[in-house]
């Protein structure tokens, strides 16, 4: 038993560093079966992230597929750098490079909302603001020291944040604030399917699946009354 105690508690700074710093987050109330928000927030990949963050995981005709985009549509607006079809959804940005521009190189994000949560993207996506400090001039508020410019910065506007951490409204966007919070929604929404792109058809097929193991439950018990009817 004293063994088992201290292998618990040389545990504990583990625990404390897994579970990382605790900070609320805007829910994202996004919808996967919503194929328009969907497609909304693939074109908002694509037009803003893709050239720094791959989604090596994941092919460009299952993606139009799931999302309803015919090959055709697909490769003529959202393909502009002559791949094929079938391929993943890659750059170009040579690894080390972006690493020295960068401080580190951009990570994939295909499993990005698996790895963080739908909510944590999607707060990040409103949560930079100006610090001068930093190389890009900007800082995150979920991510601190982050060494990622703000690549919406056009589409949200500037915003600061005072001694006790609150942000202000942003201002110098082309979007309104609940426009730019449409947009950071679909771009989540469009993050999340590609970290499981067939969730909704698990999470279906998990109802039918716990409804079989209750039939079988009920037949279960039944048989084993018979078996030990004349035991009792």
């Amino acid at each position: 038993m004293k063994k088992f105690i201290l292998a618990v508690l040389a545990m504990l700074p583990m625990l404390a560093i897994a579970a990382g710093p605790s900070l609320p987050l805007d829910k994202a109330n996004n919808d996967l079966s919503d194929k328009a928000s969907l497609k909304r927030g693939f074109e908002a990949y694509i037009n803003n992230c893709l050239a720094c963050h791959e989604l090596k995981y994941q092919r460009y005709n299952r993606t139009f597929a799931d999302l309803g985009i015919s090959d055709a549509d697909g490769m003529a607006n959202y393909m502009y750098t002559g791949e094929k079809v079938g391929d993943h959804i890659t750059n170009t940005m040579p690894a080390k490079e972006a690493a020295k521009w960068f401080g580190t190189a951009p990570p994939d994000l295909t499993l990005a909302a698996r790895f963080r949560s739908p909510d944590w993207i999607y707060t990040y996506l409103r949560s930079f603001y100006v610090d001068e400090s930093r190389p890009f001039g900007v800082n995150n508020k979920v991510f601190k020291d982050v060494g990622m410019p703000h690549v919406l910065q056009n589409l949200q506007g500037v915003r600061t944040m005072d001694e006790d951490g609150n942000l202000s409204e942003a201002t110098g966007g082309t979007m309104t604030a609940e426009e730019y919070d449409e947009f950071a929604r679909d771009l989540t929404n469009f993050l999340e399917y590609t970290g499981e792109p067939n969730k909704l058809e698990r999470e279906s097929l998990g109802y039918w699946v716990i409804g079989f193991l209750f039939i079988l439950l009920f037949f279960a018990y039944l048989l084993k009354k018979e078996y030990w009817r004349d035991v009792h």
